[in-house]
């Protein structure tokens, strides 16, 4: 190896130390169990309100519990969109991580956000083109595997394993 080979091999090390470095100055510090205890608080909090709504509704509006969970689940995405327009769904994802995304608050976050991200391109190219840019991969990937498992469980009957 010759003089210059060395001082730009050096050069490199010390360019890649450097951002080794930097990186780990500005990568921010998390701790898990802080994280995983605010993430249980946030979830448990919707599904503590989503249980409130369900035994409400099954209680005092005489619905049958079939009836009083789609209600549940209604309020619970309106109350999701509703706070996301008006800006606290984000915040109460940025302090709880998944605890607010995970359940269908979360999903239902996903789709206003976007659509409210995009509405300044317009009905067609904006809300209706990206409303599911966050969304669709759930959405195609869930319908693709209840497929595939339907499929399975279709051929189990035929065989008669199932």
């Amino acid at each position: 190896m010759g003089q210059d080979q060395m001082e730009k091999a050096e050069t490199q090390q010390e360019k890649e130390q450097r951002y080794r470095q930097h990186v780990e100055r500005v990568t921010p510090k998390y701790s898990l169990l802080w994280q995983m205890c605010k993430a249980f608080v946030v979830g448990g909090g919707i599904c503590l309100i989503g249980q409130f709504i369900l035994n409400y509704a099954t209680q005092n509006a005489g619905l049958d519990k079939e009836t009083a969970a789609s209600w549940c689940s209604m309020l619970l995405v309106l109350a999701s969109v509703l706070l996301t327009g008006f800006n606290i769904y984000p915040k109460l994802v940025e302090w709880g991580g998944a605890g607010a995304l995970v359940p269908i608050t979360g999903f239902a976050n996903s789709v206003a956000s976007a659509a409210i991200e995009y509405q300044k391109e317009g009905q067609v190219f904006g809300i209706g083109c990206k409303i599911f840019t966050i969304a669709g991969p759930v959405i195609l990937f869930g319908i693709v595997t209840s497929w595939a498992l339907g499929l399975v469980y279709w051929i189990g009957t035929l065989i008669g394993i199932v």
